[in-house]
């Protein structure tokens, strides 16, 4: 047997201690009453202790490691990696503003909302972390200077200055929940004193941050936010866990987007008579140009569909009401097992509301039983009647829907739930994004193709919508952050190219800019899904004495709808799929395909090009769309 156990008892002690915030995301609760150290000196301490970790790691023979734990070495260093790269190249601290108000924000959150332990005991932590949170406000007052070369970003300090008051109703929310308890249990009364003494040192420390960020940070920034594309290349890998090249997932995501449209346009022109019925359906002659037409042919059919949409004020209530039905196909097909732990549906915190229209915040994987929050981002305060329908049109009744797939079942909340049941450690705590935003986007598609509500064509029109819009996605962050891309053309992507209402190009147009290779894993996690599926109905038909053997896997015309291939089973699929934690999919493919995967990027460039054209550092708690 190996010391590798150890070593990982031994990382995650100091990981938990030194990002004291991730460990109470990840549910490890020794911290909760600690921030990370903000300082220079806490920054070089951590970049040690990562050096340290690798050198430890890759000095374990890999002859002494079980395939788990090989993968895990894997996982840890990935991680090793991203993190050295965002405290030591990326340096967001200095130039996002934003980037605090989302650590202040974490610290705070999942204690008031995550039931672990008692509410004193709770309300202890947030008094602790609140009695430091002045030093942490210190921290980025110096911090906010911008780095040689590169500013503070303008865009980010405004969208702090308008959500750093959501922290403050975390502080005033501590402050209502002890009041509420105290009176009848006394181990929160005992917890009064110090967290009004606290609360109020806190908000003067917020209050003195906003007055930073507005008489000081705004004036001098000049920065917008763009990594440019050394920088962006060099993020690439960490946050996608491939060796996709900027050229080569341009590439991939532009002839996607080319076979996407295509389908719509065969889908919108057999909806038109039910949907149009006014007008004739446009052509060449008629719209000027044949993409002309392709365009006016979808366009006026998703008009259409978006006129049935909730109220503004019912978004939730219609969202729960479609679980219910989502979750009821979900069981009567046997898709995959269900779970029991709790969701609840309601609104987005406000210091979270730049991140996604719609996102899914699940309970740390090391905390049980616990509830996941699917949080659905009301309309803006002070938007106008047309800005609030436009938004409203986007999230109509079929969006809705798929969205509802997306985040919770069998999306996000499944998945999550589903990974927290992984006995590994390293992978509950080290979470891939790309795995997690692409199974929830793979697996829309599949509820799809096995017939959820298949006389609703509409439906398939608005799902493919949906589908591009992960496409449009990566386009959009490729062209912001390494290309230079134009509002006035990023806008045409979305708007003109991929459908959106206005409202929701202008909310991604800012996300886009206030993230960076977060959206792209949407698509990437997708196609590495797909062509695992691929690969594994390949295996099982060859393998079932069908006289077509692999030729009884067609190519898709899109992604997706393979249909029946001998001793393929979605249930046994999906679940090993899900089964093993959430993997970076190229790992993922050495459990189930038994491949070390030694595939090259033009490899996987051709499975999914077959398939398209015929054929975060650690887990942050929320997965948005």
């Amino acid at each position: 047997m190996s010391d590798f156990p150890d070593r990982v008892d031994l990382f995650l002690a100091d990981f938990f201690r030194l990002w004291p915030v991730h460990a109470t995301a990840a549910g490890a609760h020794e911290h909760d009453g600690s921030w990370p150290d903000v300082t220079g000196s806490g920054r070089a301490a951590r970049l040690a202790f990562l050096d340290r970790s690798d050198a430890g790691l890759r000095g374990v023979p890999g002859a002494d490691l079980t395939r788990d734990e090989a993968i895990d070495r894997d996982v840890l260093l990935a991680e090793i990696a991203a993190l050295r790269f965002e405290d030591a190249d990326l340096r967001e601290e200095s130039w996002d503003p934003l980037s605090w108000i989302y650590l202040l924000g974490a610290g705070i959150f999942p204690l008031l909302v995550r039931e672990h332990a008692p509410l004193a005991v709770r309300l202890g932590s947030v008094a602790a972390r609140l009695d430091g949170l002045p030093a942490v406000v210190d921290g980025a007052i110096a911090a906010l200077v911008g780095l040689p070369g590169r500013p503070v970003s303008r865009l980010h300090v405004a969208t702090a200055v308008a959500q750093l008051p959501g922290v403050t109703e975390l502080v005033d929310d501590a402050l209502r929940l002890a009041a509420e308890a105290a009176p009848s249990d006394p181990d929160v009364s005992g917890v009064v004193p110090a967290l009004t003494a606290a609360a109020t040192s806190a908000r003067a420390s917020l209050d003195r941050l906003l007055t930073h960020l507005e008489t000081v940070v705004l004036p001098a920034s000049s920065g917008d936010g763009r990594l440019g594309p050394g920088l962006y290349a060099r993020k690439l890998p960490h946050a996608l866990r491939t060796d996709f090249t900027i050229d080569a997932l341009r590439d991939e995501a532009t002839r996607e987007f080319a076979a996407v449209r295509a389908e719509m346009v065969r889908v919108a022109t057999e909806l038109w008579p039910a949907w149009v019925p006014e007008r004739p359906l446009p052509t060449a002659a008629t719209a000027g140009s044949a993409e002309a037409a392709d365009r006016e042919t979808i366009s006026a059919v998703l008009d259409a569909i978006s006129r049935e949409h909730p109220t503004a004020d019912g978004l939730v209530a219609a969202a729960r009401e479609e679980l219910a039905g989502i979750e009821s196909f979900v069981r009567d097909r046997d898709l995959v097992g269900l779970a029991e732990a709790p969701l609840a549906i309601q609104w987005t915190p406000l210091f979270m509301r730049s991140f996604a229209g719609a996102m899914l915040d699940s309970p740390g994987p090391l905390d049980r039983g616990l509830r996941s929050f699917y949080y659905l981002t009301p309309p803006s305060d002070g938007w106008t009647p047309e800005q609030v329908d436009s938004y409203m049109r986007e999230q109509n009744d079929r969006m809705l829907r798929l969205i509802t797939i997306h985040e919770a079942v069998p999306g996000h909340y499944l998945q999550l739930a589903h990974a927290n049941r992984c006995p590994s450690v390293v992978r509950a705590v080290f979470s891939s994004g790309v795995f997690v935003e692409g199974w929830a986007v793979y697996v829309t598609q599949v509820m799809v193709d096995v017939g959820y509500r298949p006389d609703d064509a509409a439906l398939r029109l608005v799902h493919w919508k949906y589908y591009l819009r992960a496409v449009a996605n990566t386009l959009l962050d490729i062209g912001i952050h390494a290309d230079g891309m134009t509002e006035e053309a990023a806008m045409a992507l979305m708007v003109r190219g991929a459908f959106q209402e206005e409202s929701e190009a202008r909310r991604k147009w800012d996300r886009a800019r206030l993230t960076s290779a977060q959206l792209p894993t949407y698509f990437v996690g997708s196609l590495e899904l797909w062509a695992i599926e691929r690969e594994v109905r390949r295996h099982l038909a060859a393998a079932s004495g069908d006289p077509r053997g692999v030729d009884a896997v067609p190519e898709p015309h899109v992604v997706g709808g393979f249909g029946e291939t001998p001793g393929f089973d979605y249930r046994t699929h999906l679940e090993a799929v899900i089964g093993h934690g959430s993997l970076p999919p190229r790992l993922l493919r050495r459990i189930l395909l038994g491949d070390d995967e030694g595939r090259d990027r033009s490899a996987v460039d051709a499975d999914a090009g077959e398939a398209a054209a015929g054929g975060h550092g650690p887990a942050g708690p929320w997965s948005g769309r």
